[in-house]
């Protein structure tokens, strides 16, 4: 006797009732908002997968051929077969196999393969007017034969109006459209209504029938079936070539970070009143880092999203770096470089928006809300991903790269996803995750989520080793043959200025840097021995003898508050200065021969003085020299900005197991009552947590008491699906619902299948 077929499901929720648990975890996996929260049973989670916004964020996942066969389903009548979806886009019936099994396993469509339909909520997403078809007609019309003769004899005029509504849109403007025409009219318009070749779509306008229209393709919904993505225009790169590149820019990276933290912590800019960073200070801070205001736009946003660099919030805030910033300059640079490239990947931060201009024609400001997109985390993986899709070392044309993203995620284009793309292969390129044009070795880790200690190693390989050394020459230049360890780094920073940077890095000494170092507390003895401890050469002597120079003239004249005076032994000095025109702006006067006054505050003196080439210190209102370190400032602790998520993420797939289970569970255990219940004794509530956290990594059915609201302590037999917050979300076996429970109101634990008949 031949086995039954299976009854045909009646509902979306009657098929999910039919799938096993991979394929329920699989739906959750892809589509994450199903999930959150829990939902109770298989009903309510296809009443969820229904939802207008839900069944909006699945179809923008889809490719532009799995779109192309939801037109096709979308434009035949109800229930249609996999045959049918083939025909009309003229393919076989394997053609379409994997597309149509990934919409039913989206729950997009439901029923068997020769008795598909639609999600309702799918079909009003696709629109009135499928692939640009018209609507069926409401009478009977003409076979394919009989219609081609009719076609055959219209007059004049006809041909042009049919080809204007043939490929969509089918609506056309046509006043009075549902008035009565004579059947012997040669209007192409009232010929064709007379016929029923178009129907009246309103009083002012006329639509094809999709009957008409599909004769018309020769029974095909597209003109072109796009089942692949465009072929990729690439230019080969030698793979050393590219990770050579991307390690260099990723070691620029780690420097522009560190000398940000550095500048910042020094002279920390403001933040503004709506927040953000100030146009001035971002302008500042390009010049200091000798980088374009976008780029040193990126270095900000990738800090402050890596949680280096934060708002104090004090009055009058600004922008200081956080302690976590002095944590990362002290790690290893493949440890440095894995946290701001992770920072990056998964921020919403948008760079490319700052400076451009919003609405009220306003430029947005850098780390301000203006320049925050939840899409952006979305569009820069699927741009990565797009060149991981690449062979080793190929460079896409940006043209090339848009067509296939177009292709692999139309819903989502337009003019933002353009920009975030191109944003994304730039930014890419000075992060150091692409190395000319290509995917870098570090960028196809960090991608594929390989784990940070992956993502560490293979940025190490790229990475140039830091140096502990410098060569010192005679004309009062540094060299750095390559990158400084944080060490000699910071002496350099603070002793020499950058004069130009490739291969390798040459530093100046000048009387303005020399001075910086001694403000920063060091004496001549002292900066001279640590420059000698970095050099693979001797001190040369101009070097010491400018040194010992300005540690000469070095607080000889001194700075404090009147608002500030100005004092020194040397009384010359100080009457040059009162005659120097130079110095007007000061209002300098004099309270005794070794003391001027000014009302200006001490910082813009000591300024000013410095501009006038003497080599004032800072003094206290005891008469001691002030030391201004450069690191001193710091935020309180601060975590990272959460980024603006466009989509929800997919919970870890033991938890999807486990909601899985739940939700295809009809075992009932009744506990009230049963001597076979077990006794739950009271535990500490650290002792009753880890229990719970044990139940969900074992998938373990267990008792728990529960107190209400009114002090009653009830049993009931339930599946914990996951603990947070001091909450835990588990499956009840007596309602068979997934419900929330307070842990603090949990009285006790036991093992359920222990107790169970």
């Amino acid at each position: 006797m031949a086995s039954r077929r299976p009854a045909a499901p009646r509902s979306l929720a009657d098929e999910l009732r039919s799938w096993d648990d991979a394929r329920l975890v699989a739906l959750l996996r892809a589509r994450p908002d199903l999930v959150t929260p829990v939902p109770p049973d298989l009903a309510s989670l296809a009443a969820r997968a229904t939802t207008r916004a839900s069944v909006h964020r699945a179809l923008d996942g889809l490719d532009a051929f799995t779109l192309q066969v939801l037109d096709a389903l979308a434009a035949l009548d109800e229930p249609a077969a996999r045959k049918d979806v083939a025909r009309l886009l003229g393919l076989r019936v394997g053609d379409v196999g994997a597309s149509v099994d990934l919409l039913r396993d989206l729950a997009l469509v439901w029923g068997r393969d020769d008795a598909l339909r639609l999600v309702l909520t799918v079909r009003d997403a696709v629109g009135p007017f499928p692939a640009g078809l018209g609507p069926p007609s409401a009478t009977p019309l003409p076979s394919g034969a009989e219609l081609a003769a009719l076609l055959a004899s219209a007059p004049a005029g006809v041909d042009d109006v049919l080809a204007r509504l043939t490929w969509g849109p089918p609506v056309g403007a046509f006043p009075r459209a549902d008035r009565l025409v004579d059947p012997d009219s040669q209007s192409p318009v009232e010929w064709l209504l007379a016929r029923r070749l178009l129907a009246a779509a309103d009083p002012a306008h006329v639509v094809l029938p999709r009957e008409v229209g599909l004769h018309l393709r020769g029974g095909r919904v597209h003109a072109e079936v796009r089942r692949e993505p465009p072929a990729w225009d690439a230019t080969g790169r030698d793979v050393t070539a590219v990770d050579s590149a991307a390690g260099a820019a990723a070691g620029e990276l780690l420097r522009w970070v560190g000398e940000l933290g550095e500048l910042w912590g020094a002279a920390p800019p403001s933040v503004l009143r709506a927040g953000g960073l100030g146009v001035r200070d971002l302008r500042r801070t390009a010049l200091a880092l000798d980088v374009p205001e976008p780029a040193a736009a990126l270095v900000i946003e990738v800090a402050f999203s890596a949680g280096l660099v934060a708002d104090d919030g004090e009055v009058g805030a600004s922008w200081l770096p956080t302690p976590a910033f002095d944590a990362w300059a002290a790690a290893a640079p493949p440890a440095r470089w894995a946290q701001l490239a992770r920072a990056w990947l998964t921020s919403s931060r948008v760079p490319g928006l700052v400076g451009t201009r919003d609405e009220k024609d306003s430029p947005r400001a850098a780390l301000s809300d203006a320049v925050d997109r939840p899409v952006a985390a979305i569009v820069r993986a699927d741009t990565l991903r797009e060149l991981a899709d690449a062979s080793p070392g190929y460079a896409p044309t940006s043209a090339a790269l848009l067509d296939r993203l177009r292709w692999r995620r139309p819903r989502r284009t337009g003019r933002l996803h353009d920009q975030l793309v191109a944003w994304t292969l730039s930014e890419a390129e000075l992060l150091g995750v692409t190395g000319r044009g290509a995917l870098s070795s570090a960028g196809r880790s960090l991608l594929a989520g390989e784990g940070v200690d992956d993502t560490i190693a293979t940025i190490g390989r790229l990475l140039a080793k830091p140096i502990d050394h410098v060569l010192l020459q005679a004309d009062l230049t540094a060299v750095a043959p390559g990158p400084l360890d944080t060490t000699v780094g910071r002496l350099m920073q603070l002793s020499a200025d950058v004069e130009s940077r490739g291969g390798a890095t040459v530093y100046r000494f000048g009387p303005s840097s020399v001075r910086r170092a001694l403000d920063a507390g060091a004496s001549a003895d002292q900066l001279l021995a640590d420059l000698a401890a970095a050099s693979r050469t001797p001190v040369p002597q101009p070097l010491e003898y400018l040194v010992r120079d300005v540690a000469r003239r070095h607080g000889r004249v001194r700075v404090g508050s009147a608002s500030a005076y100005v004092r020194s032994d040397d009384e010359g000095v100080l009457r040059e200065l009162l005659a120097d025109r130079r110095a007007a702006a000061l209002q300098l006067r004099a309270l005794a021969p070794t003391v001027l006054a000014s009302p200006a505050d001490p910082a813009t003196v000591l300024g000013a003085l410095r501009e006038l080439g003497l080599a004032p210190a800072a003094e206290s209102a005891q008469g001691e020299v002030v030391v201004r370190r450069p690191d001193a400032r710091r935020t309180p602790p601060r975590r990272p900005p959460e980024p603006h998520r466009g989509r929800a993420v997919a919970p870890a797939d033991p938890l999807l197991e486990a909601v899985a289970r739940a939700l295809r569970s009809t075992a009932r255990h009744a506990p009230a009552g049963s001597d076979e219940q077990p006794r739950l004794t009271p535990g500490e509530p650290a002792d009753t947590l880890a229990r719970l956290r044990e139940a969900v990594a074992t998938s373990a059915r267990i008792w728990i008491g529960y107190a209400d609201g009114n002090g009653r302590v009830e049993r009931r037999v339930v599946q914990p699906l996951s603990v947070d917050g001091g909450r835990v979300t588990a499956f009840d076996h007596a309602s068979e619902q997934v419900r929330t429970f307070s842990v603090h109101r949990v009285t006790g634990v036991a093992p359920a299948d222990a107790a169970s008949p």
